[in-house]
């Protein structure tokens, strides 16, 4: 949960950033980078638009990629004065790209006031021992945004439409975070599709709303098997599994990756409940790593499910993804092996 709480204060600090440029504040530098490219390119983007007035970028705009430059050109550029303008801006993008990428910190360390330079690293980290972070950091921004993951994806999902001033029901979360993974640029598209669609003035975004205008379907969904193996509903179970193991884009190890995550859960939630057998929700949270709505899902699932049960299942997932993978599967297809890995964790 920490790494979703950081996520938060990365969306307070990037909306920050783009406030201010619209508002024509800069820095001299800015470091955008991290292997989540979505907020590296959402600041990129914002400083382009706003930093300069149309009219300006001929003369004052140079964008530039770091397969095709050298420090010592981007150096120059940085270095020379606006033309009949307040100020000019350069860009380098995919900077991880450059080979002699910190010799920018020779311009870094001592920026014009003039000069808005953005170096941006397209789904890259850079080694905060070195000389460019450390000149980047006293004179200029810094914004690192690192991957999620999935399991935090739906927790940043209501974080982030919270941001924008919306209200997204945690199941419908889950089912956004589902479709695109930990793709958060991915997320931000489908929720731009998503509210073209709906009437003007909606504030509340339900399961119905993604699966309608951003073409999910609840109804044979991993989160829907997840849900239907917690509450042993064999029948509604094994009609999921048949369904998903035949989607076009069907991948087995996916979705014993999923059912991993799930009963990782329920086991870590066994542990808590030999410790104390009553809970507060903040302990649940803590373990599970889910929305509370989710806890009576958990609180089913840790019946249905004692602790040897669950350690059986987990080595059942560990066989059937080294399966999945083309270890020792034989003629048997993904669809096969999910319906027996299914069929296997309900009689267990």
């Amino acid at each position: 949960m920490a790494r979703t709480a950081g996520y938060i204060a990365l969306e307070a600090q990037c909306r920050k950033i783009v406030e201010d440029a619209k508002a024509g504040v800069f820095a001299p530098v800015y470091l955008l980078m991290g292997e989540e490219p979505y907020y590296p390119d959402l600041v990129c983007q914002a400083i382009i638009d706003n930093a300069l007035p149309e009219e300006e970028r001929d003369f004052n705009q140079t964008i530039c990629y770091g397969m095709d430059v050298e420090a010592e050109t981007v150096i120059t550029a940085a270095r020379r004065y606006p033309m009949m303008a307040e100020r000019q801006l350069v860009v380098v993008k995919e900077a991880q790209n450059m080979k002699s990428l910190d010799q920018l910190s020779i311009y870094c360390e001592n920026p014009l006031d003039s000069t808005i330079l953005v170096i941006l690293l397209h789904g890259a980290k850079y080694d905060k021992r070195k000389s460019l972070y450390l000149a980047a950091k006293k004179n200029g921004v810094i914004v690192e945004s690192n991957l999620l993951k999935d399991y935090e994806v739906a927790d940043w999902i209501l974080s982030w439409y919270s941001g924008k001033g919306l209200q997204i029901d945690p199941d419908a979360a889950a089912l956004l975070a589902e479709d695109a993974g930990a793709d958060l640029g991915k997320i931000a598209v489908e929720t731009e599709k998503l509210m073209k669609n709906l009437p003007e003035g909606t504030v509340r975004v339900t399961a119905a709303d993604i699966e309608k205008n951003v073409g999910i379907s609840r109804q044979f969904s991993i989160f829907e098997l997840t849900k239907a193996l917690s509450l042993h509903r064999a029948p509604d179970a094994l009609r999921l599994a048949a369904h998903i193991g035949n989607a076009p884009k069907f991948a087995l190890p996916a979705a014993t990756s999923a059912l991993f995550m799930h009963f990782g859960r329920i086991l870590r939630y066994h542990a808590l409940l030999q410790k104390n057998p009553r809970p507060q929700n903040a302990e649940k949270a803590a373990v599970l790593a889910v929305n509370p709505y989710f806890f009576r899902e958990y609180d089913s699932a840790v019946s249905f499910y004692p602790l040897q049960k669950c350690l059986k299942i987990i080595s059942l997932l560990t066989e059937y993804d080294y399966r999945g993978k083309g270890g020792d599967s034989g003629e048997a297809t993904g669809a096969d092996l999910l319906m027996e890995l299914v069929t296997k964790i309900l009689n267990l």
